[in-house]
């Protein structure tokens, strides 16, 4: 279906659960339509489906895309299905993404040397979890599907810049993805583009849950954390809204904490 151009679109990138479906449900309750892209089984799949409808249930238009977002073939049939859902002219408004795939695994000094993280594996992590970004942003900006007002947003967190075990390559990808943010944010500050990474607090979502000792994690955040709970999805999502107001045009090239002031405390 082709829709009008003058209609306020936003890309999600892992849309269909964790911080990706907790923008989709705040942006589209702001006024914006979806396009999401996730990666479900069939056992997960009804949960991309539901959020769909919770879209369509205020008013706005969705379409999700079940695929990998970081195959470079996939990537472009869906930006060829995107530019027909946009129509001539459609831009989009807002691009987060928040794919959250990796590896887990130790560097060294692991028992046996299949816990110990392997090329393939490494590169596939910061690929997913990094350089994605890159790739999704120069293929819109090339078809002028993002341009002049459009926010680019990436999830990143304070894994950045601390160690914890098994969590090096997601570290890794993580300082990468905040490099890779500043660069676009340079290079994309003439056409009037903004590029900024959301660091999230220590926040209970399935990405979470699948890091060795979360338990540990989830404690200690609750504990230092001033405002005296966990940073939630929504508090994520509320933010990105707000940020992507055109108001915010001149916020661009930071790493923005949202996490009530957990990160201030040591």
């Amino acid at each position: 279906m082709n829709m009008s151009s003058n209609r306020q679109w936003a890309l999600v990138l892992g849309a269909s659960s964790g911080f990706g479906a907790a923008t989709v449900r705040e942006l589209a309750r702001t006024g914006f339509d979806i396009l999401g892209v996730h990666l479900d089984t069939r056992a997960t799949l009804p949960n991309a489906q539901a959020l769909q409808e919770e879209v369509r249930a205020l008013g706005r238009e969705a379409a999700f895309f079940n695929t990998n977002a970081a195959d470079e073939a996939k990537r472009r049939g869906v930006l060829e299905k995107i530019a027909g859902q946009l129509g001539e002219g459609g831009q989009v408004r807002v691009l987060l993404h928040s794919l959250a795939f990796g590896t887990l695994k130790a560097y060294s000094g692991a028992a046996k040397p299949e816990d110990e993280v392997a090329q393939k594996q490494m590169d596939m992590t910061l690929d997913v979890m990094a350089n994605s970004l890159v790739y999704w942003a120069q293929d819109l900006v090339r078809r002028r599907m993002l341009r002049q007002g459009s926010r680019i947003f990436a999830m990143t967190s304070a894994g950045s810049t601390r160690v914890w075990p098994t969590y090096g390559p997601v570290s890794a990808a993580k300082a990468a993805l905040e490099s890779h943010i500043r660069q676009l944010a340079y290079e994309l500050a003439p056409q009037g583009i903004s590029v900024n990474a959301i660091r999230a607090g220590v926040t209970d979502t399935p990405a979470l849950r699948k890091i060795p000792g979360n338990e540990q994690l989830l404690e200690g955040a609750l504990g230092r954390n001033p405002s005296g709970r966990l940073t939630r999805p929504e508090d994520v999502a509320k933010a990105i809204a707000l940020l992507s107001d055109e108001r915010a045009y001149w916020i661009t090239g930071n790493v923005i904490g949202v996490d009530g002031g957990e990160d201030i405390v040591g």
